[in-house]
């Protein structure tokens, strides 16, 4: 009776750690640079930065518009005058309306 040795290969012993290494490198590299991996803070502090300067411009901007709006208020500015000059920077009047500018 005849047997048949098999000679063994050596792939076999390499596609378990293959295998490891291809999954390990995939959770690494998520740990790193996922969203919630160790760049993420850098990125997060540098993205808070930019919205701090953004939000301290606005503010700023958002003082001078106050301001200026408490200077209309009734006592001080007649409606019609305020109305005229709304109509004449924004270029605005309503359909039934006629407007003649004198200068």
């Amino acid at each position: 009776m005849w047997t048949r040795h098999h000679k063994r290969r050596n792939t076999g012993r390499l596609i378990v750690p293959a295998i490891s290494v291809v999954v390990l490198s995939y959770f690494v590299f998520h740990a790193y640079n996922g969203d919630y991996g160790i760049n993420a803070k850098a990125r997060y502090e540098q993205r808070i930065e930019q919205l701090e300067a953004e939000l301290g411009s606005l503010s700023g901007a958002r003082r001078e518009l106050e301001e200026r709006v408490s200077l209309v208020n009734s006592r001080s500015l007649e409606k019609d005058m305020l109305d005229e000059q709304t109509r004449r920077s924004l270029n605005l009047v309503q359909a039934n309306e006629l407007v003649i500018f004198r200068h």
